[in-house]
């Protein structure tokens, strides 16, 4: 089966953030929209299928998790990632942001140090201080344009008292794909200071040729004090429909988040969600491989056209996901100037880097998950607003 990527799918009126919400967050309906992280591609043929077959039923009450839905995550991570998976480690969640925020909340107390790792999703920042929890830093490091953790921070922090780590993995914005043996040093940290990791792993499956992601619960001992985040969402495009699932392999852990789900009322089953994510998670295998070719190929293609063409933005190149970290501080712009000249200079609507926190000053987040036609159309508008 080929799957066309290429095809143009017009998406204004259909209450898309990413289009129908320009105006509000850019003051104009005419930017090119490479912001919000979802994709401009159609969902599998197959997930397609199966929420029509779900709407046939004119029924769409009160619904429960079943059992399909969850032996075909489990497939999936073995199939996958060669990560093995038991049933009773899993607690459906409605939306990443909200399992997120449940994590945060189960397995700390107000007050509590949550470290994240900037520059990060801000959602990560949201969730520790809507928690009542304090934000600790622990900034990636920046060398020659890679980005690596400082584990010797990391771990003076856990030994001051710090009760959790929000692992960003692969990492949004700049696109790492931690490798084995950073992740295995962080769990040699946590394992010294009883530090206990959520690790949101909603772009692990996008990992994009050339790279491998390893999900952090598969290298994890039994006793580890590690909660996976993971989704449909990023990686079939299904963000809309809001489904998540905790992982936890300790019993204290997935007994704390059960009740915290429930008294945040997050545990509610959207039976549109999960047709689609079972049948994404079952049959969506080879539409996956297609997407993270043709995402492999934009990547390189904005890599080939800002070397040769626009040298003064650099392009971080991501491991995983469709979202670049372009490094725009040759342009000699303070954060608003950065903003505007992409939005009133060139029409385009990106994400500003300093929305991620510390280390995101001068640099510009951009979407790729769209036709590469919008992309090259992009590369030349930033061009020709530079010359």
């Amino acid at each position: 089966m080929t799957f066309d990527f290429d095809q143009p799918i017009d998406r204004r009126g259909s209450h898309a953030l990413k289009f129908d919400g320009r105006r509000q967050k850019f003051g104009s309906d005419e930017v090119s929209p490479l912001w919000v992280a979802d994709m401009d591609f159609a969902a599998p043929p197959r997930v397609v299928e199966a929420l029509q077959e779900r709407a046939l039923h004119p029924i769409y009450g009160y619904t429960q998790y079943p059992e399909s839905l969850q032996q075909a995550l489990l497939g999936w991570c073995m199939r996958r990632h060669r990560w093995h998976v038991e049933r009773d480690w899993l607690v459906p969640v409605s939306g990443v942001l909200a399992a997120l925020s449940a994590a945060v909340q189960a397995c700390t107390a107000a007050g509590d140090a949550v470290i994240v790792q900037p520059p990060v999703y801000p959602g990560f920042f949201r969730a520790v201080e809507d928690a009542g929890r304090r934000l600790l830093h622990n900034p990636l490091r920046e060398t020659g344009g890679r980005y690596t953790m400082d584990l010797a921070q990391l771990e003076q922090q856990a030994r001051d008292g710090a009760r959790a780590l929000l692992l960003c993995n692969p990492h949004n914005p700049v696109g790492r794909a931690w490798s084995p043996d950073e992740l295995g040093e962080v769990l040699h940290i946590t394992r010294r200071h009883d530090l206990t990791v959520i690790a949101d792993e909603v772009h692990g499956d996008l990992a994009l040729p050339g790279a491998t992601y390893c999900p952090l619960g598969s290298l994890a001992q039994a006793d580890d004090r590690v909660i996976a985040l993971l989704s449909p969402g990023k990686t079939f495009n299904l963000s809309g429909l809001a489904l998540s699932m905790l992982v936890a392999g300790r019993d204290d852990l997935r007994t704390a988040l059960r009740k915290t789900v429930a008294a945040m009322h997050l545990g509610d089953a959207n039976p549109f969600a999960i047709a689609a994510a079972e049948a994404a998670w079952r049959e969506g295998d080879a539409w996956l491989d297609a997407l993270k070719l043709y995402l492999g190929g934009t990547r390189d293609f904005v890599a080939d056209r800002l070397r040769t063409r626009i040298p003064s933005v650099h392009l971080v190149p991501p491991e995983a996901g469709y979202l670049l970290w372009l490094d725009c501080r040759a342009l000699d712009m303070d954060d608003h100037a950065l903003r505007d000249f992409f939005i009133h200079r060139c029409q385009l609507g990106l994400n500003p880097g300093i929305d991620f926190g510390p280390g995101g000053n001068g640099f510009m987040r951009m979407n790729i998950g769209t036709q590469r036609r919008n992309i090259e159309a992009a590369l030349g508008a930033l061009k020709a607003a530079l010359d």
